[in-house]
């Protein structure tokens, strides 16, 4: 079944909040317009999504899921992949995120943890990092490739 990596747009905002809910992520700060934010499709529907939140140079990697019943197909790593791209062609210099149990998929894709004091403060003061995710929550930051081309590793 073929997995399609498109844009999400303000009328699949129910289905995202179904993906991140399976999966125990926030939904309370979702933005209204899924601007940055991609979903894997299949026949199915929506299976997967993952965002960016970004300030500046630098961005949020965020809302990461994959529907139960697609997990193990690599969709997550594609998901992270195009986002790599679309910050690579934006410009961007650094995309951080914030995880509670997912930190060994992210360091296969180049994060790494960092301290919570050197995060940029335009990250520092988003609602995930600042109230929704606990402050056990492992930060971790990737450098942008600036040459647009980033491979895809597997999951």
């Amino acid at each position: 079944m073929p997995v399609i990596i498109q844009n999400a747009r303000p009328e699949d905002r129910e289905a995202v909040g179904t993906l991140l809910e399976q999966a125990h992520l926030l939904t309370d700060d979702l933005p209204a317009d899924l601007t940055d934010f991609v979903l894997a499709k299949t026949t199915d529907g929506c299976v997967g999504v993952a965002g960016l939140e970004r300030f500046g140079p630098v961005a949020l990697l965020r809302s990461v899921a994959v529907a139960p019943t697609h997990q193990g197909r690599h969709i997550a790593a594609r998901l992270v992949g195009h986002l790599l791209e679309t910050a690579a062609e934006a410009g961007l210099s650094d995309l951080f995120l914030i995880t509670t149990t997912a930190d060994g998929f992210f360091a296969r894709h180049g994060f790494q943890p960092v301290d919570r004091q050197t995060v940029p403060v335009a990250i520092r003061q988003t609602r995930q990092f600042s109230e929704l995710c606990p402050a056990s929550a492992v930060v971790m930051k990737r450098a942008v490739d600036p040459g647009g081309f980033l491979r895809h590793p597997a999951s």
